[in-house]
């Protein structure tokens, strides 16, 4: 295992420059996840580490050796894959192993190391198969085992379950994780999706056009975004953002609509509740209701605050009818408002 320390690194596309500088401290054992909307530098900079992309500014150390020039083979990581590339004529047990035997390590050893792997990941069974006769789960726990074989200082994911179907994907990611609590590996995990950001990570690194908005533990990230970026990126479904300006009685949407807000709030143009911190009341305030989304569990209501559309989510059932008025209050101990260019000012 090793701490991974990214100093500033960048990268160019010729006149593009995909990552600015960007610097993140990974601790030995530590399990990180980037996370951002597509096109923002996150799989840029999984490649970077991993050697699959060479460094145009910056340092990258793995350990105590800085990386910038040493080839992929050379940096002790491992690397999972969204496609899973697997061998299709080999089995499973040979696509593991593979690595090893391109080392020269005994037949032996292998055998007991892809034995090992295939008990943590529950593959003993399938180890004669080849891909074709695996599904996609088994297909992701075999790339998987792949890694674990080399035992490296560090593994590397990118966006591995984004082929797998939704339940599938709720299952893997809990896989991961004990994987990671069994293995205790320095892990970096690239996604886009922030529910397995939020579910996995100690650490999450919140990135858009290059740059690095946030990074923080998941909590830390729901409970005190710095700016609407990370506010409606963190958080599903997402936070309401509700036009408006801090005055002396409260904050006062673009409708002329009163919301209570903190007690000695600065000035701020965007008032931010997330959907599970409206609660109905009766001395709320009135929104209508646009469309009923019942769950089960809970129920999702879309509501208009006079122009201005919000999402509320609701443990009670709410039975009533789109373009009927309901009340609802926010919770002001989690209210968060911005200024007019998106950034924390509470």
């Amino acid at each position: 295992m090793a701490s991974v320390n990214i100093n500033k690194a960048g990268k160019h596309y010729g006149g593009f420059e995909a990552l600015k500088g960007v610097s993140v401290d990974i601790e030995d054992g530590e399990f990180v996840v980037l996370v951002g909307p597509s096109g923002c530098g996150k799989s840029t900079l999984l490649r970077m580490i991993a050697g699959l992309e060479e460094i145009t500014s910056g340092e990258i150390s793995i350990g105590p050796r800085v990386v910038n020039d040493l080839p992929p083979k050379e940096r002790d990581i491992a690397m999972v894959f969204q496609n899973y590339a697997l061998y299709p004529h080999m089995t499973v047990a040979q696509n593991m192993g593979f690595s090893l035997k391109l080392k020269g390590v005994p037949k032996t050893e292998i055998k007991a190391k892809v034995d090992r792997a295939a008990q943590i990941l529950g593959l003993e069974k399938l180890l004669d198969r080849q891909p074709r006769q695996l599904s996609g789960g088994q297909r992701q726990r075999v790339a998987m085992g792949r890694a674990i074989v080399r035992d490296p200082q560090v593994f590397l994911f990118d966006e591995p379950l984004s082929n797998l179907d939704a339940k599938l994907r709720v299952q893997m990611r809990s896989e991961i994780k004990e994987l990671h609590q069994r293995l205790k590996t320095t892990t970096i995990y690239v996604t886009h999706d922030q529910v397995e950001a939020m579910t996995m990570a100690d650490k999450i690194v919140v990135m858009r056009d290059g740059i690095i908005e946030q990074m923080g533990s998941p909590l830390d990230l729901y409970d005190r975004p710095l700016n609407t970026f990370v506010a409606g990126f963190i958080g599903s479904p997402s936070m309401n953002f509700i036009n408006g300006q801090t005055t002396a009685e409260g904050f006062k949407t673009t409708d002329g609509i009163l919301l209570p807000t903190i007690p000695g709030a600065t000035s701020a143009a965007i008032y931010g509740i997330r959907p599970e911190h409206l609660h109905l009341a009766d001395d709320g305030i009135e929104i209508e209701v646009v469309v009923l989304e019942p769950t089960g569990s809970e129920t999702q209501v879309i509501a208009r605050l006079g122009t201005q559309q919000i999402t509320g989510i609701f443990r009670e059932r709410v039975n009533v009818a789109p373009g009927s008025k309901i009340k609802v209050k926010p919770d002001l101990s989690v209210v968060h408002l911005f200024d007019k260019d998106g950034k924390r000012v509470n």
